[in-house]
């Protein structure tokens, strides 16, 4: 099937306004993949001391011997993290894989991994967007000491794939494998754990039946199994070919997992075999994977956070797409997935009905997907539509479902949800946002209502609780930025809304914080650009403005008049308390330079800067601002 010409033409402009900075990219990647034999052998023998001290004699012997690859592990384990807690038996399986096939693995460096959900609606989720520039940095300084052929990259959850992966694109010369850990098990189905919520925050249940929902959810190792952040995560890593096929929505804890595992890595190992003439993770992440990966997120209605990640992960690669991107595609891709919070199926659910199989083929026979790329497993997006299966104990792959398994959860192209991908950009004199309309019913999609300005999250649950609410209205939380609190998720305010709305009000939240892949039936129009401490508009809302925003249209609007709103300015406000607690002492450079949501929320690159260019006789550092 020919591309489509839409997804064609975004391409070409990404590809366009790009050129500079991918090419500078790929200057400083070809410098590092000219060098030849193995990363050790470049090394001071001093250095390499260090490097193999405390390895077991087999493994130091193969190390000395400076020929066969060496493969780092880069791992955001702890156990805590329930997503996260069987990632603390990949390394042995690894190295035993590794020495299988003829290599070594060291552990390189572990990166820190926060739960949202632990923090959500907390003041540790101030700090939760920005751990993922501090997982990069901590990526690339697990890989500076330059020991490694390859690497493998675990994690899944919200902020830890991305900056993996942001980290990891610095060292764009090396094979990189992303190795999950999978989801939990079903628990209490999402609707169910939905309505508790719901309820608890209208007062008709207590905590204790709050929790015991909760912990009927979340029950044991394992991704949430909603698909939020984490499992749109997964669905990406697999688009873009960085894992395995198949491998995204394996269970933890299972033989089919270990077996993935361990193949990661000896595909690893061959990889890093192949040396300068093989793949390396500069080749796969170019403009066509970050387009399919716009695409793959928009089919299956994921997480909005991407929005803002996926800009990130490109611009880590010399790449620069922007909401127009998604908003464009968005309109052309058909959505095939319910999942909640866009349905009630889990991705449990999803993966048995045919999962990242299905939903690959489907958009590749439809022309929306580019099919000529590279992948961890070959080349080839087709490649992404195999699913992985034991037999005899040996794991081999086999083609995916060629029909959907279950039509109320996954559909094929031509019998879609909907005919586009539910996300779109709003504009208007309050600035550019964006909002996931596929989980909102149609007639919720235009709100007209005046405003009610508040200032934090908790603000607006007080006023709930005081039965202030209860009314037609456009919740405006401001001061929820990047710079201003580290634009922290506002998922906390859905049940309240949630309550407001099957009351019959009309009611819609705009904010320049984050809502979630948890974020659902109420219309948020969230991320606004330019945030209110850095001068937006959504600044200049006063308590009984009209608000208009409108999902069909694309519009975010305030109906004031043009010589008001013009002389209108934003009050000031005490933050000073945003950087005191848990942490956030330490985080003042990070807000005062994260660049607006719609350039990544980063404080890694600048995106005004102009592209690194390599001096003679200088040593490449693989960053490109």
């Amino acid at each position: 099937m020919p591309l489509h010409s839409e997804l064609a033409a975004v391409t070409d402009h990404i590809r366009e306004r790009s050129r500079a900075h991918r090419a500078a990219y790929l200057a400083h990647v070809a410098v590092a993949k000219k060098a030849n034999g193995t990363a050790r052998a470049r090394m001071s023998c001093t250095n390499l001391a260090h490097a193999i001290a405390a390895e077991p004699p087999s493994a130091k012997l193969m190390l000395r011997e400076l020929r066969q690859p060496n493969i780092g592990i880069v791992s955001a384990y702890n156990d805590m993290l329930s997503a996260h807690q069987p990632l603390a038996a990949f390394p042995p399986i690894i190295k035993a894989a590794a020495q299988d096939a003829g290599a070594t693995a060291q552990f390189a460096g572990g990166v820190p991994a926060m739960c949202d959900g632990v923090t959500q609606g907390q003041a540790g989720m101030e700090l939760s967007l920005f751990s993922r520039d501090v997982i990069a940095l901590s990526t690339a300084i697990a890989l500076s000491h330059d020991v490694f052929d390859a690497a493998l990259c675990l994690g899944v959850c919200d902020k830890i794939v991305p900056g993996l992966l942001i980290g990891a694109l610095q060292f764009g010369h090396l094979p990189v494998i992303f190795v999950p850990a999978g989801p939990m098990t079903s628990g209490l189905s999402n609707d169910e754990k939905a309505k508790v919520r719901q309820l608890f925050a209208q007062g008709k249940v207590d905590r204790a039946a709050l929790l015991e929902a909760e912990s009927q959810a979340y029950h044991g190792p394992g991704t949430c199994t909603f698909y939020g952040t984490a499992n749109s995560n997964q669905l990406l890593m697999e688009i873009m070919g960085l894992h395995l096929p198949g491998a995204a929505f394996v269970n933890p804890g299972t033989p089919l997992r270990d077996a993935l595992t361990r193949a990661a890595a000896k595909r690893a190992a061959e990889l890093a075999r192949a040396g300068a003439a093989g793949v390396s993770l500069a080749d796969i992440v170019d403009e066509r994977a970050i387009v399919n990966a716009i695409v793959g997120l928009l089919a299956t209605g994921g997480s909005t956070n991407h929005t803002i990640h996926l800009v990130a992960i490109a611009r880590a690669a010399g790449i620069f797409i922007d909401w127009n991107d998604f908003d464009r595609l968005s309109r052309v891709v058909p959505l095939l997935a319910r999942v909640y919070p866009n349905g009630s199926a889990d991705v449990n659910h999803f993966h048995a009905a045919g999962g990242t199989a299905f939903v690959i083929r489907e958009l590749l026979a439809a022309g929306l997907l580019h099919g000529d790329v590279q992948t961890v497993a070959g080349p080839g997006l087709a490649q992404q539509t195999r699913e992985p299966v034991l037999q005899d104990g040996q794991l081999s792959w086999r083609d995916g479902p060629g029909a959907s398994g279950d039509e109320t959860v996954l559909r094929p192209a031509a019998s879609a949800f909907s005919a586009d991908g539910g996300l779109r950009l709003l504009t208007g004199n309050l600035g550019r946002a964006v909002i996931k309309v596929s989980a909102v019913k149609p007639q919720h999609r235009v709100v007209r209502a005046p405003a009610i300005v508040f200032n934090s999250q908790d603000d607006m649950l007080a006023a709930f609780q005081r039965g202030e609410l209860e009314k037609d209205f456009v919740a405006v939380v401001r001061w929820q930025g990047p710079r201003a609190n580290g634009m922290p998720e506002l998922h906390k305010l859905t049940p309240a809304l949630g309550v407001l709305q099957d009351k019959g009000f009309k009611v819609a939240l705009v904010t320049d914080g984050r809502m979630s892949g948890a974020s659902g039936k109420v219309p948020a129009a969230i991320h606004v650009s330019p945030e209110c401490l850095a001068g937006g508009a959504i600044g200049n809302v006063r308590d009984g403005d009209i608000i208009t925003l409108d999902a069909e249209r694309g519009a975010l609007h305030a109906d004031v008049d043009a010589a008001v709103w013009a002389a209108r300015t934003t009050p000031s406000l005490d933050l000073s308390a945003n950087g005191i607690g848990l942490g956030r002492e330490l985080f003042a450079h990070a807000r005062a330079s994260a660049s607006t949501a719609e350039t990544g929320a980063s404080i890694c690159f600048d995106p005004l800067a102009p592209p690194r260019q390599l001096k003679a006789n200088s040593t490449p550092a693989l960053t490109n601002e």
